[in-house]
C-alpha cells in the first residue's frame, strides 16, 4: 500500500464490497472498486481478507432456516441460541399457513437487504396485504415469513428529550480456522422513527456504542495495547540526507534552535533555558 512514508506491506484487508467487485481478474472485469490480483494473493497466503470471499452465504435468509439442522448434524447438539421461527414459502404447507396468517407475520424478500421490501402484516393495509400475497404466490422461493419479534427499548435522545426506541444487538464471532470466539462487544442498532421495528441504517436507523463490562479491570487482559501497535509498525526509511551523512541530527537541530532563541530573547536564567529545551524535546 502506498503511504506518505513509502510503500508498506498489507497483511489484512477489511472488505466492504460485494464479491463480484473484489477482483476484476476473477469476477467483473470492468470493476474499478476492487484490486486486480488480490484473490491470488489471498490464495497464496500473502494477505488475509476479512469478510472472506463467499461468506455472504452465512447472511442468506434461506440458509438461516437450516442453521439449527447444521448445528445438530456437525456438532451433535442443540443450538445454544434458538432461531426465530421462520416459514419457508416454497414449501406448500408453510406457504399456505403464511397466506392464512399474513396479517400477523413479517414477510421478507430472500434477496432483500437493508430493510427494503419488508412488510409488517399487523401494520399493513388491506391493499398492501393483497399485493404481498400475490408476490408470494408468484415467487414462493423468493420469500420467507416470521412472527413479529418484540425488541427491547432503550432511552434515546430525540431532539432535546429522551424517548424509548427499539434496539437489537449484533454480536461478532471470529473464526481463525481452529477456534471460534465471540468478541467482548457488538453493534447495537436502534430504530429511530417512533414505533418502528426496522433498525437498518438505510431505513432511518442508527447505532449505539456497546460495552461488555468485565468482572475486574486489568491491563493484562488487553490483547494489544497502543504501545505494542506503535512498536509493530515498520520504521519509515531514512531520508537521503541522513543516508549521506549530510543531515544534522534532531538533537543538534534542537540545540541550534535553542541557541537562536537565546540570542533573540537575551540572557535567561539557567532554569528557564532548561525548561525551554525540555518543552522542545
Amino acid at each position: 500500500m502506498r503511504t506518505t512514508e513509502g510503500e508498506r506491506q498489507v497483511d489484512v484487508i477489511y472488505r466492504r464490497i460485494d464479491d463480484e467487485f473484489l477482483d476484476p481478474m476473477h469476477f467483473k472485469p470492468d470493476s474499478v472498486l476492487g484490486v486486480a490480483g488480490v484473490l491470488n494473493a489471498a490464495r497464496a497466503g500473502n494477505v488475509v481478507i476479512s469478510s472472506a470471499v463467499g461468506n455472504g452465504v452465512g447472511d442468506d435468509k434461506l440458509v438461516y432456516t437450516y442453521v439449527p439442522t447444521m448445528v445438530e448434524y456437525y456438532l451433535g447438539e442443540k443450538p445454544a441460541l434458538a432461531n426465530v421461527d421462520t416459514f419457508r414459502c416454497w414449501l406448500d404447507d408453510e406457504r399456505e399457513e403464511v397466506l392464512d396468517r399474513i396479517d400477523e407475520l413479517v414477510i421478507k424478500p430472500v434477496e432483500g437487504s437493508g430493510g427494503y421490501g419488508i412488510v409488517f402484516g399487523p401494520d399493513a393495509s388491506e391493499k398492501e396485504l393483497a399485493a404481498i400475497s400475490k408476490k408470494v404466490r408468484a415467487d414462493p422461493r423468493g420469500w420467507i415469513a416470521q412472527p413479529v419479534v418484540q425488541l427491547s427499548t432503550v432511552p434515546t435522545q430525540i431532539d432535546d428529550r429522551l424517548s424509548p426506541r427499539h434496539v437489537d444487538l449484533r454480536p461478532f464471532a471470529v473464526n481463525d480456522g481452529d477456534d471460534v470466539w465471540v468478541l467482548p462487544g457488538g453493534l447495537t442498532r436502534v430504530a429511530l422513527p417512533e414505533g418502528s421495528l426496522v433498525v437498518n441504517s438505510s431505513q432511518g436507523g442508527g447505532s449505539k456504542d456497546t460495552w461488555v463490562l468485565a468482572s475486574r479491570t486489568s491491563v493484562a487482559d488487553r490483547e494489544l495495547g497502543a504501545a505494542e501497535v506503535v512498536r509493530a509498525l515498520p520504521k519509515a526509511p531514512k531520508s537521503a540526507a541522513d543516508r549521506n551523512g549530510d543531515g544534522a541530527s534532531s538533537s543538534q537541530q534542537q540545540q541550534q534552535q535553542a541557541g537562536v532563541l537565546s540570542q533573540q530573547q537575551g540572557p535567561q536564567s539557567q532554569q528557564q533555558q532548561q525548561q525551554q529545551q525540555a518543552v522542545m524535546h
